[in-house]
């Protein structure tokens, strides 16, 4: 009996024993959790950071309960933990009207004023290509007779009469070469005939005069024959500088005109085609358009016409001047050497101002010289 009331006692005691190291645990739990329970919780993130949208709004609480325009200075609180050793923070920036004003740092962007020069040959290469396909349309229609073509009579009359002189002029200049050629050849052939003459009189006694006399004849006709050479050639060059400068010149400002005339009579046509169409909000622009072509295409036709008017003009008073001065030498100088006058020949070169050049030195043309 004495052994289960020992027993019982035993049991009695460890309880207790337990029951009092449990309230001690749970006061010292108590204790660690007042602090806390103290002090504001500062909830966490789940990465492990303070969330610090509770002290934002407190910051924004604590400005908006400061009035505007007393001139302080905006202020932010940084609170941290109650266990912290440092102490809190306090931000101060310029208030102006109850906002922060903090400088904005960036790139700069500034307007690409400049054109791509890509788009700029893109551009160019669609005018064209629309311009040459409206041209190219007025030409077929020209041809098939169904397009109208804008023409002035009289100036047309002068352009044609042009061409036809310079075909014909072109066939005196081919000739006169051809002369100047065998005219070269003969006076070379009479230089040489004239040496052999000349050298057989010196070899030959009982025929020394005969082939003197001969000698002396060929030599006086090649260096004639070397001064009409002068005059031909100098007739020559004349007449290669109206053709091909003079004439040409006035001709290439002519296919200007008639490119300026086919570009005018394309737009015109286009003009004329949308004004006989419906006028709406779509095709208003597109008249306006045309007509503002066809206003720029005129004028450059009008002026391209009044161009080739004057050039006409004052290729006909040179023309005539020229011609008529190398016609007189190139007479006189033939009549001369067939008739044998040395002194009318030489006078005809003198009148002219012309000089005999040296074989491979090309002297200048009478227009040239002008």
């Amino acid at each position: 009996m004495s052994d289960c009331s020992n027993d019982t006692s035993t049991l009695g005691t460890s309880k207790r024993a337990t029951e009092e190291v449990k309230s001690i645990s749970e006061e010292s739990t108590m204790a660690q959790e007042s602090p806390k329970s103290s002090a504001a919780e500062i909830p966490v993130t789940s990465n492990g950071e303070v969330d610090d949208s509770r002290e934002h709004g407190f910051n924004r609480d604590l400005k908006r309960s400061l009035p505007a325009g007393l001139g302080l200075s905006e202020t932010q609180i940084t609170s941290h933990g109650f266990d912290s050793t440092k102490e809190g923070v306090i931000e101060a920036g310029a208030f102006q009207g109850g906002q922060s004003t903090h400088a904005k740092s960036g790139p700069v962007l500034l307007a690409d004023e400049t054109k791509n020069p890509a788009m700029e040959k893109l551009e160019l290469v669609r005018k064209w290509s629309l311009n040459t396909y409206k041209c190219t349309r007025q030409i077929i229609s020209e041809k098939l007779g169904r397009g109208s073509r804008t023409v002035d009579l009289e100036l047309e009359a002068q352009i044609d009469i042009l061409r036809d002189n310079k075909k014909k002029y072109e066939n005196i200049l081919k000739l006169a070469q051809t002369l100047s050629t065998q005219l070269f050849q003969m006076v070379h052939t009479q230089r040489q005939l004239g040496d052999a003459f000349a050298d057989l009189s010196l070899k030959s006694l009982e025929l020394h005069e005969e082939f003197g006399y001969n000698a002396d004849t060929q030599k006086l006709l090649a260096k004639n024959g070397e001064t009409l050479l002068g005059a031909i050639n100098f007739f020559i060059a004349s007449v290669n500088t109206l053709v091909n400068k003079t004439i040409e010149d006035t001709l290439m400002t002519v296919k200007q005109y008639e490119s300026a005339r086919i570009e005018y009579d394309a737009y015109r046509t286009d003009l004329e085609e949308l004004n006989l169409g419906p006028r709406d909000a779509n095709t208003l622009p597109k008249i306006e358009q045309s007509q503002h072509l066809f206003q720029a295409h005129k004028e450059k036709y009008d002026k391209m016409r009044n161009d080739v008017s004057i050039k006409l003009k004052f290729l006909e008073e040179n023309k005539v001047k020229v011609l008529h001065n190398q016609l007189v030498l190139f007479h006189n100088a033939i009549a001369a050497y067939f008739a044998g006058n040395q002194k009318q020949l030489e006078q005809t070169l003198k009148q002219f101002h012309i000089k005999l050049k040296t074989p491979g030195v090309d002297a200048p043309s009478w227009l040239e010289e002008q």
